[in-house]
Formats: structure tokens, C-alpha cells, sequence
């Protein structure tokens, strides 16, 4: 496990560490063929998926943290600070870049169009070895064949793009017959590597403000996660502080 310290906000076992170590952390256990669910815990994350707390503790599942959000709730519940800000979309390119070897990854989720973009991004820009793609409609509807899809292609890296809480529940009611070693919930992610969706400037990143960024560019979807979800994630935070 990564030696750094578990947060717990609103329940759920936060890991605090620098996204260095994370990556040698995963990388090591892709090597040793151990299988690991990464999630990445945002504020949407601890409001929708309770239900992963049924699975923990489970050394295979591991629980980073992402956003401002969750910087606040560290600060006021607990008085302590995360490690590194720590986010699907950042996290996944430089997992990538720290491997000696390309990993083969298959990327699952979003609309035919975007995914099929996406994985020419991962193979051609980021130097990955891509085996599959299936979108997440047409292509999900049969389980057991899209299970055996994967598994034929031999992919290392399962890439679940279906937002919270679909990603998670997903991952983790077919971890167990899926021979990849590393499923990671990364939502938007596609999207942007497909070039539909256009990232924060740098400067609004630095500022820790993508969050008002992608409210301004998406206000009818993401107007209630950034208001009323807020509120209850900070009344769960208190709740089980």
C-alpha cells in the first residue's frame, strides 16, 4: 500500500498522497498482475456512491482525492490537508508517461463518436498500446459478451468513462471476472481527449476554479452539483466527521 495517510471525510478512506507515488504505487501492482479499482473522490463522488463503503476495507480499492471540495472538507472537519490534488484527468496521462513500456488499455464508455476519438488520443498522442473501445450505450448492452471482449483483448487498463455513480457501480460488480489489473472510474476524460470538451485555461486551473469553468460552459447539467450537492456533501462531512 501507498505509505501515506488515510483521510476520512464523510466515511470514506481518503488516501493522501502525491500523484508520484500513486503512480509507483499502481505501476507496481499492474507488474505483480494484482488487480486494483481506482476511484477518484470528488464532492459528486462522496454524495453518490455510498455504496462503495460496503466494499472497504479492501486493499485493492483505492480512494484518492479530487478537487477543491474536498480540500475544504479536509480543512474544516479534520484540520489536515491532502498530499496533492489528485483528478482523473490529469492522473491518467501521467500514469501513462511514468510507465517504461506502453500499457494496453482499453478505454469503455461515452458516445461512439467521442470514444473512438478518444482512443486515437490515448494510442497516437499519449504512446499507449490501445486493444478496445466500446461506447457506453449500444455497445453495453450485452455484459457477458463486452466482459469477454475485454479479457480477449488482453488490456492491463480499463478506462470507465460513465460519470458518477454509474463508473463506480459498474467497476465494481464486474471487477472480479475481468482479468485487467487496473479499472479507473475517470468520468469527462474522454471528452477531452477527444477534443469535444475543452479544458480550463491554465490560470483557472492554478486557481483551483475548473469546477466555475465547467459550471459556465455546462450551467443546466452541473448548476445542482455545484449548488444543492455541496450542501449536502458538506452536511454529510459534519455528520460523520
Amino acid at each position: 500500500m501507498v505509505h501515506q495517510a488515510l483521510l476520512r471525510i464523510s466515511q470514506f478512506p481518503v488516501l493522501s498522497t502525491t500523484r508520484q507515488q500513486l503512480a509507483d504505487h499502481v505501476l507496481a501492482r499492474i507488474a505483480a498482475r494484482h488487480k486494483t479499482a481506482l476511484f477518484f473522490a470528488n464532492t459528486n463522488f462522496i454524495v453518490k456512491c455510498r455504496f462503495v463503503l460496503d466494499t472497504l476495507p479492501d486493499e485493492s480499492v483505492v480512494l484518492v482525492n479530487d478537487g477543491i471540495g474536498m480540500d475544504i472538507a479536509a480543512k474544516l472537519v479534520l484540520k489536515k490537508r491532502f498530499a496533492d490534488n489528485l483528478n482523473g484527468t490529469d492522473f491518467t496521462p501521467f500514469l501513462f508517461g511514468q510507465s517504461r513500456v506502453p500499457l494496453r488499455v482499453f478505454l469503455l464508455g461515452g458516445r461512439p463518436e467521442v470514444t473512438a476519438r478518444a482512443a486515437t488520443h490515448a494510442q497516437q498522442v499519449l504512446g499507449q498500446d490501445v486493444v478496445g473501445f466500446c461506447d457506453g450505450y449500444a455497445g453495453m448492452r450485452n455484459t457477458p459478451e463486452l466482459v469477454q471482449k475485454i479479457n480477449a483483448s488482453g488490456a492491463q487498463v480499463v478506462l470507465v468513462a460513465m460519470g458518477n455513480p454509474m463508473q463506480e457501480q459498474w467497476i465494481l460488480d464486474h471487477r472480479a471476472v475481468l482479468d485487467a489489473n487496473l479499472l479507473m472510474g475517470i468520468g469527462a476524460l474522454f471528452d477531452f481527449w477527444s477534443g469535444d470538451k475543452q479544458r480550463a485555461p491554465e490560470l483557472v486551473k492554478k486557481l483551483r476554479l475548473e469546477w466555475l469553468y465547467r459550471l459556465y460552459l455546462e450551467p443546466r447539467r452541473l448548476l445542482r452539483r455545484y449548488t444543492w450537492d455541496i450542501v449536502i456533501f458538506l452536511g454529510q462531512c459534519f455528520k460523520y466527521r
